[in-house]
């Protein structure tokens, strides 16, 4: 059984098929945790020691025992004011201002399935694919009860955890900081792998030495944002893509977020992963509830790799929902670096033809096409077609782009508002912002305060009226600003649950419409937005040797399948380079493809390359969407290189792209991985064989070529000797 709880000595342990969980409710009541790693057999209360800590303090109910301290002892879920200095999961502010909460074990449950909750996006399985254990912890003196959650995926390798937060007594009382999921380690020496950036460059992957002290990060942007991702892995020294072992930590929420990871005075480590504390403090008043979200852990003991893939088979199997989470997505072409504002219905149609030609699914109207909005300073919030600037209708648009055998999708911001609007006018109260001061504009912008059930109820409204004029088969939701104006201590949370409201709203309509999250482009790339928008546009940079960096950070928790990802024109319009059309494609096939220009502009021959690009990608694209994915080389190496796997092991897709390009250069030999060793594989384009084990310990060779960030890409079959 995944879930097993010993009688004798109360320990919990939870098995997946490559790891195991471990925690033990002590002779106190308290919750520590001992082990969590690869599969083991037994109890591993053993490793717990005690000793007189000099300055760690004693729980009262010891009396003299000076060897027993919660400073010292690992715990699944310490709470500050327990005598633990240490970074805390939960602080409790109590109604008479105190804060403090010690939390003791008062019962379980384990049930078959996994657990939900109501409002936030989680883990989903079949009831045959996981268990649920709930472990409940009350503070009888703080009127506080926290239900602890572990959901586990077997096969998977996934745990995840979470908590729900109860005030059982008869005061209001606040929360002022929550985690979905703390680790302790009793000993080992670390590396954090984090991913930073900004916008047009997200998620750069950075490793440094686990010290002492505390390191941590976060987001206080309303957004996961596009500085820090809230995904974290946690590498024993010396961990490599293929050796070693590490663990990872991804929460499943699109909000505010911190991450803190510390190595105490003897040498342990703690990770949490949670809620911001800054700009939150949420009130509970008897008898309610908080959900805190979720956090999806797994360990791998095969290094980097084999920790991403149980990431991303758990997001595309476990996280992500809808028609849209199996089905083949359509190779789309985008307006926006095509004409940006200036279009009408005829740039559309024209641009829906030349989609046609080219082999390519779908047209996307990009921002533009409501209100008075030919700049980027008005209209957000009028979601009423400019018919005027169309020419025509959106129902009769719609009919002119499928008339030409291409889908339709429009692009969307429905948590913005511009002051030169309509709604802002009639509604300037629905704008989060602090009474009594002006609000902070970005983007010449403000935030519709989704929080507020009236003022996303008027956008979904509207929304919904412009869907239902024609067969929209996609939207593109963005997100073009950051929070501000945070006028008290829950809004931040409400505000995500909102989104999380109209997302679940708009897809329950429009089941069969694939939604693409969007938030200048990768501000808001992670796993509770996956949950709704089973992709998401990895970057508004567009530039193939930037995304090389982007993608391959993103590539570290997020599967292929779930990156936005397009050929755009050049120069290019984020960094003026220049690269070819078979580098871009390259690139851009390690996401969900398409394009980002006007093809009116392309010469024949640039024209005649597209279309078999496109056919190139439908040919592979379940390789792509569904197969294993392998870093073989780093952005900042002279090549940067990933392939793709069948589950089988029967076909394989090569991509390279070199970064360098120097006089005399030296042959260049790419090391593949994934392959059947003893298998024989052919190269389709020269017919050439080579034995597997060949192929991943010596590697192979890459042509000279003196083109600049030249590209390649190569397909592997296993063939029958």
């Amino acid at each position: 059984m995944p879930i097993i709880f010993d009688e004798n000595k109360r320990i919990f342990t939870l098995h997946t098929r490559h790891t195991t969980y471990q925690m033990q409710v002590d002779k106190y009541g308290y919750l520590l945790h001992l082990y969590y790693g690869a599969s083991i057999a037994g109890s591993m209360d053993y490793l717990l020691t005690y000793a007189d800590r000099g300055f760690s303090g004693n729980p009262y109910v010891l009396g003299g025992d000076r060897t027993y301290s919660l400073d010292a002892l690992p715990q699944e879920y310490p709470t500050l004011g327990t005598g633990d200095y240490r970074c805390y999961g939960l602080d409790i502010k109590n109604s008479d201002g105190s804060h403090c909460c010690s939390l003791h074990y008062s019962h379980y449950e384990i049930v078959r399935g996994k657990y939900s909750l109501q409002g936030l996006p989680a883990v989903w399985a079949r009831e045959d694919e996981a268990e649920t254990l709930r472990i409940t912890l009350k503070d009888a003196a703080g009127g506080i009860e926290v239900c602890l959650l572990y959901g586990v995926l077997p096969k998977a390798d996934i745990i995840t955890r979470s908590a729900i937060i109860k005030n059982t007594g008869e005061a209001r009382m606040k929360i002022e900081k929550a985690a979905g999921a703390c680790l302790d380690f009793l000993f080992g020496d670390f590396d954090v792998i984090k991913f930073y950036g900004r916008h047009a460059m997200e998620r750069t992957v950075e490793r440094m030495d686990v010290c002492h002290g505390k390191m941590s990060f976060g987001s206080t942007r309303g957004a996961s944002s596009h500085q820090f991702n809230p995904a974290v892995i946690l590498a024993e020294k010396g961990t490599t893509e293929d050796l070693g072992g590490c663990y990872g930590m991804l929460f499943v929420y699109s909000g505010n977020f911190l991450c803190e990871v510390q190595r105490d005075q003897f040498d342990q480590t703690r990770i949490l992963m949670g809620l911001n504390s800054d700009l939150f403090s949420y009130p509970l008043e008897k008898g309610e509830e908080f959900r805190v979200p979720e956090v999806i852990l797994s360990y791998s003991k095969e290094g980097l790799t084999g920790l991403s893939h149980n990431y991303h088979h758990c997001i595309r199997d476990h996280v992500c929902t809808g028609r849209y989470a199996k089905d083949v997505r359509p190779v789309l072409i985008n307006s926006w670096e095509a004409a940006y504002f200036d279009f009408n219905g005829e740039t559309i149609v024209n641009l829906a033809r030349e989609a046609a030609e080219l082999g390519i699914d779908l047209v996307v109207m990009d921002d533009g096409w409501f209100g008075k909005r030919d700049d980027d300073n008005t209209s957000l919030g009028d979601w009423q077609v400019n018919e005027k600037k169309l020419g025509c209708s959106l129902g009769e648009l719609i009919e002119r782009v499928n008339g030409l055998g291409v889908k339709f999708g429009l692009w969307i911001e429905p948590e913005m508002v511009n002051e030169d609007s309509e709604l802002y006018r009639a509604h300037p109260d629905w704008v989060l912002k602090i009474d009594g001061r002006a609000p902070i504009r970005a983007r010449n912008q403000l935030l519709l305060d989704f929080s507020r059930a009236e003022v996303r109820n008027n956008i979904f409204e509207q929304i919904c009226a412009v869907l239902d004029q024609g067969n929209v088969e996609y939207v593109k939701w963005d997100m073009n600003r950051s929070m501000a104006d945070v006028y008290n201590g829950r809004v931040t949370y409400d505000y995500v649950l909102g989104v999380y409201d109209f997302a679940e709203r708009l897809r329950t309509r429009y089941p069969d419409m694939l939604i693409e999250g969007c938030c200048g482009g990768g501000g808001r790339f992670d796993a509770g937005m996956l949950y709704y928008t089973p992709q998401i546009w990895c970057s508004d940079n567009t530039d193939a040797v930037n995304r090389l960096s982007i993608q391959y950070g993103t590539s570290f928790f997020y599967p292929t399948r779930a990156v936005g990802s397009h050929v755009s024109a050049v120069p290019n319009h984020q960094t003026g380079r220049v690269t070819s059309l078979c580098t871009r494609a390259v690139t851009a096939m390690a996401g969900t493809f398409g394009y980002e220009l006007d093809p009116a502009l392309l010469s024949k021959k640039e024209r005649e390359e597209i279309k078999e690009q496109v056919k190139t990608y439908k040919k592979y694209e379940q390789l792509i969407s569904h197969g294993d994915y392998y870093r073989l080389s780093k952005p900042t190496d002279a090549c940067c290189g990933w392939m793709f796997v069948s589950a089988d092991k029967g076909q394989a897709l090569l991509n390279v792209v070199r970064t360098r390009l120097e006089g005399n250069m030296p042959a260049a030999y790419v090391k593949l991985k994934g392959l059947d060793e003893t298998a024989l594989y052919r190269e389709n384009a020269t017919g050439m064989t080579y034995r597997g084990s060949a192929l991943m310990e010596a590697g192979f060779v890459l042509p000279m070529n003196m083109i600049e960030y030249a590209a390649y890409q190569m397909s592997f079959e296993r063939v029958e000797e």
